[in-house]
């Protein structure tokens, strides 16, 4: 994806922003902005007050503390200050199941006061940007989840906001509507609009995203451009082992043997060995062998934006994805 400017105009800027529920402190005066044109990623486990945020931030919960500023409106002291503004990708769809995809854009059209023609020209036009001319006429309980998840966006832009706020795009859906959604994203993109995205897939962020912040227990704990994120790590040199067997209680061991190196269980068969010198792939994989498990590939890997979140957070990517795979909110 082509970047932009980082100091471009700053379309949403949040200062000190807290918000509570009961006992439990969900966001903890966080601070940022976003500016105007580039993808925000917003990154952090279950929990860490993703979604929180970003109801108060699309008016559907009030701050208890700290100020938002969406194009300079301060939609902390009035939430729906900058709705003309803002289109809003919710994680679980909230179209009628009972209405054809074309029925349901020309109804959140007019939710915007969109004239009737207009409101059909705009929903005949994002049915063909979404390939979904075919499914128009069907009701939107028939639609595979991948197409559900195209018409949830497609329905988040008709009126075509300047701020599209993504919640979890790809999760659960075919890798080749996947594929898709990233490109629609990308072409919005380059359209002009502002986009902020949160995922559980942090090689999505990587794609997808100028900066990133990530969120952990309610706090942001880095907020930098993917490039900043990613510079301490470059020099890092990676190798993943798979083995035919489970090697999940090797790792202790292999620190033991090969102590420039560090050990991380990936899988019950898969072990990352991490360094910043060169790594002996022979004398690793004669370790493993030798305790009667046999090594089925050892495969360089470049370092990436999901090494720095696990340093940031420590927690592993892949149990973050395993717990929204798995339904938990």
């Amino acid at each position: 994806m082509k970047h932009g400017p980082l100091e471009a105009e700053r379309l949403i800027e949040v200062s000190r922003l807290s918000k509570s529920f009961e006992e439990v402190e969900a966001v903890s005066g966080i601070s940022f902005d976003v500016r105007r044109g580039e993808v925000f990623g917003f990154l952090g486990p279950n929990g860490a007050g993703k979604t929180t945020t970003i109801n108060m931030l699309t008016g559907l919960a009030r701050p208890d503390a700290g100020t938002i500023r969406i194009a300079g409106l301060d939609c902390s002291a009035d939430p729906k200050a900058a709705q003309h503004l803002i289109g809003v990708v919710p994680d679980e769809s909230n179209l009628y199941p009972e209405l054809t995809g074309y029925d349901n854009l020309c109804f959140c059209a007019s939710l915007y006061g969109i004239e009737k023609g207009e409101r059909r020209r705009r929903a005949d036009h994002l049915l063909r940007q979404f390939r979904l001319q075919e499914a128009a006429h069907r009701k939107f309980s028939g639609y595979s989840k991948g197409m559900k998840r195209k018409l949830t966006i497609a329905a988040g832009i008709i009126h075509q906001p300047e701020i599209l706020f993504l919640d979890e795009p790809t999760t659960g859906i075919d890798v080749a509507s996947a594929r898709q959604i990233r490109q629609l994203i990308s072409e919005m993109y380059q359209q002009g609009t502002t986009i902020f995205l949160t995922t559980h897939y942090i090689e999505e962020a990587e794609r997808l995203c100028e900066r990133i912040a990530f969120i952990v227990n309610g706090r942001i704990v880095r907020n930098e451009s993917v490039s900043t994120l990613l510079q301490p790590i470059q020099q890092r040199k990676g190798l993943l082992i798979t083995a035919d067997e489970n090697i999940s209680g090797l790792t202790g061991d292999l620190a033991q043997a090969f102590p420039d190196y560090t050990f991380r269980q990936v899988s019950n068969l898969q072990i990352r060995v991490d360094s910043l010198q060169t790594i002996g792939i022979g004398p690793v994989v004669r370790f493993i062998e030798e305790q009667g498990a046999e090594v089925t590939e050892a495969r360089q890997i470049k370092p990436s934006l999901e090494d720095v979140f696990v340093d940031v957070t420590g927690i592993e990517s892949d149990a973050m994805r395993t717990e929204k795979n798995g339904g938990k909110a």
